[in-house]
This record gives C-alpha cells, sequence and structure tokens, in this order.
C-alpha cells in the first residue's frame, strides 16, 4: 500500500497550503481531479522527492520514502510530453534510467513487442506519432518496474483512437506487476477508465469522491 498520511505542503510565494491524505493498493490507479492551482502536480512532486512535506509522511508498504533521494525512490513517472529524447533512437530512449542488465537488446526488444510496436528499435524517436511515443515510454518503465507510477496528464496530445489502447496497456501492467498507480487528468474518461479509487483536490485538500 502507498500512503500519504496528513502530508502538509506549503510552497514559499504561496498562500495555500496543501493537506493531502491518499492510499493506493497494489495492482490499482487513483485518479486526481481538481481545477489549476489545486495541488496536482505538488502531489506527485512530494511522491517522486522533488518536494519535501513540511508534515505527515508517505509510506510504501509502511516504510518511509521521505529519507530517499528522487533517484533512490522507486518511482517512475509517465509525462504527457518530453518522454523521449527526439534525436535518440527507439532503443536508446527505451534504455534510459533502466540499469545495464535489464536493458539488453533482447529485453529492450521483448518490451517493444509487449507495446505491440515491436521492430521500431532502431527508428530516431521524432519519427513517431505520439502514441508510439508514449508506447516507448511506457516499455521503459516496464523495463525500470518501479512499484509507483505517476501519471501526469499522458494522453495529452495523443490521438483519440490511440487513447483506449494505451490505457488497456497501462492498466494491465499495473494490475500484472503489482504496481501502485496515481494518475493525474483533466479527462474524466480517463479517470472512470483506469482509477479504481477517484480523489479530488479542492482548496488543497484531498476529497474521496469513490
Amino acid at each position: 500500500m502507498l500512503v500519504l498520511d496528513a502530508i502538509a505542503f506549503r510552497h514559499k510565494a504561496g498562500d495555500t497550503t496543501y493537506r493531502f491524505d491518499i492510499e493506493v493498493e497494489a495492482g490499482t490507479i487513483a485518479g486526481l481531479t481538481g481545477p489549476s492551482g489545486s495541488g496536482k502536480s505538488t502531489l506527485l512532486d512530494l511522491v517522486a522527492g522533488f518536494l519535501s512535506p513540511e508534515a505527515g509522511n508517505i509510506t510504501l508498504n509502511g516504510t518511509s520514502l521521505l529519507p530517499l533521494l528522487p533517484e533512490r525512490r522507486p518511482v517512475s513517472t509517465l509525462f504527457q510530453a518530453n518522454n523521449l529524447f527526439d534525436h535518440l533512437s527507439v532503443a536508446a530512449n527505451v534504455a534510459l534510467g533502466v540499469p545495464k542488465p535489464a536493458a539488453s537488446p533482447t529485453a529492450i526488444e521483448n518490451a517493444l513487442a509487449q507495446m505491440g510496436i515491436g521492430g521500431l528499435g532502431p527508428r530516431r524517436a521524432a519519427t513517431l506519432s505520439g502514441g508510439q511515443k508514449q508506447r516507448v515510454a511506457l516499455a521503459r518503465t516496464l523495463l525500470r518496474d518501479k512499484p509507483v507510477l505517476l501519471l501526469d496528464e499522458p494522453f495529452t496530445g495523443i490521438d483519440a483512437e490511440a487513447v483506449a489502447p494505451i490505457r488497456d496497456l497501462i492498466s494491465q501492467l499495473v494490475k500484472s506487476r503489482g504496481w501502485h498507480g496515481i494518475l493525474v487528468s483533466h479527462d474524466e474518461g480517463d479517470i472512470a477508465a483506469l482509477a479504481q479509487r477517484h480523489y479530488r483536490l479542492e482548496d488543497g485538500h484531498t476529497l474521496r469522491v469513490r
């Protein structure tokens, strides 16, 4: 279980003190919605370790993540953009941040095949569609195999017909790997399709919707 317990945080230049209480069970995704400035990105940055809370704790299976630097946290993030370096090949992008034993050519090709884009390893990332780029980023996430997956508006800019199969891939990965997912999305369809729990952020607080 990933737990944000009585987390409090305030930006130095801000007036709002954010307070977060969230639980995410293994193999499930918690969805976050809320207006701009409600704290969605702040919450993700706290879990990733880019920000430190003033109070409260973030634990994974009972162990606090707060002492860990961002690069040591068991966290992967799938963004809406800038997941890839366009000048690098698909295979090179998949290998970024993956320990060498797990980033062998065979492992990379297998991961790409699981994402439905086998054979694209030699291509430059700049030549891919938005949907293909997210599949490459998912292949990298698969090889990293971190137990916490943060999804920051991951479907923005992707053609509508390409979104459904990528949602399915994310859902299958989280469930089969026992990951703990947090999805930030402005699209209620994304939340309905992927999230087992739904939290809405309002006035710096988390409200459980379902």
